[in-house]
């Protein structure tokens, strides 16, 4: 005949339980940071001024530049390139939209929207610490012609979300490593050939805001 624990016995199962497991991860921890394991965080940038040609004013370049300063605190942005120690360039960006399918009269029914960014990373003698880089982000989007207002807001709203993904991109490769050992490596060499002294070097044009492409009802007809 099965026995029956006392009630104070099985109510005291579950926390003995959940004392162990506490305990458990508290020793496990403990190995990790003896052994010198430590989760990484953001890692500053081996700069202290920038230059950027990406207009500060609008949503996205104020967006990178908060997260630039949120990885490294000591970061400052210049407005002329030859106070800075390196110039982060915008070279193109772009939005797009792109059918995917149609109904049986002929309307589009599903969006894909694409964006792409490119940019390069150099320092102050020219040398090329990032060579231009494009990144690409797209999400499908089922569209309704009978709402055309709401689905162009629904359109501007994920293009920012996905802009605001790409921030995080940008900073994660500013911060690679290959990058910060080219900054690094950079401060100690002379000007290469393929470099611009400071003083000789153009200035960059001015970035090309993002522009959100609409939608009209006649479209996919």
């Amino acid at each position: 005949m099965r026995k029956l624990r006392p009630a104070s016995a099985a109510a005291s199962l579950p926390a003995a339980r959940l004392w162990a497991r506490g305990l458990a991860c508290a020793m496990l921890c403990a190995l990790l940071a003896a052994c010198g394991f430590r989760l990484r965080g953001p890692v500053p940038l081996p700069f202290s001024t920038v230059y950027t040609n990406i207009a500060e004013n609008s949503d996205f370049g104020a967006r990178l530049r908060r997260a630039l300063q949120a990885s490294s605190p000591n970061l400052r942005f210049v407005s002329r390139m030859g106070d800075a120690q390196v110039r982060l360039i915008q070279i193109s960006n772009n939005q797009s939209l792109r059918e995917l399918s149609l109904n049986a009269q002929g309307l589009v029914e599903e969006y894909e929207l694409n964006l792409s960014f490119v940019f390069e990373l150099m320092d102050a003698k020219g040398n090329v610490l990032l060579a231009p880089t494009t990144l690409t982000s797209s999400q499908d989007l089922p569209y309704d012609p009978n709402q055309v207002q709401a689905k162009q807001g629904e359109i501007a709203t994920l293009f920012l979300e996905m802009q605001k993904s790409l921030v995080d991109r940008i900073v994660r490769r500013l911060s690679s490593p290959d990058v910060i050992e080219a900054a690094r490596k950079a401060q100690l060499s002379q000007p290469s050939q393929n470099s611009k002294a400071a003083g000789g070097a153009e200035l960059p044009p001015p970035s090309v805001p993002w522009v959100t492409p609409r939608v009209e009802p006649s479209m996919g007809l």
